[in-house]
């Protein structure tokens, strides 16, 4: 009598869900490596013998809603705006200019006030709350 089996059992191991977690996990290396370092272009730069540093200097002009000028927390009447914000910025290879401005103010105010500080050479920036 032959108590053997004929045919022998084969193990095999179900691959198809393996596609998605090898795609799973090459999506979220491919966003993690973005997200550690955004500049993923590599350049070499140049090297210079003269290092100059470029003095920028930040002044930052705030309008509230009742039109107080104020430079860097000194209020200023709107009359002195553009001579004192001239010596704030002087000395500053690169000046910008922050503007801090209520939003119940009237845009002409703001072109105002940019217009003080595009004759002033000054880069002009403009705050902004984030939006929830």
């Amino acid at each position: 009598m032959n108590l053997r089996r004929k045919k022998r059992f084969e193990f095999e191991l179900g691959t198809g869900a393996m596609n998605d977690i090898m795609f799973f996990l090459m999506l979220f290396f491919l966003i993690a490596s973005s997200l550690l370092n955004p500049n993923f272009i590599k350049v070499n730069l140049p090297r210079a013998s003269d290092n100059k540093a470029i003095h920028k200097k930040l002044v930052q002009v705030t309008v509230t809603s009742n039109l107080k000028y104020y430079i860097d927390k000194t209020e200023v009447p709107k009359a002195d705006l553009e001579s004192t914000l001239q010596t704030a910025l002087a000395g500053a290879d690169e000046a910008t200019v922050q503007l801090n401005v209520d939003s119940t103010v009237q845009v002409q105010r703001l072109v105002d006030i940019m217009q003080v500080g595009t004759r002033l050479n000054a880069k002009m920036v403009l705050a902004t709350q984030p939006s929830n």
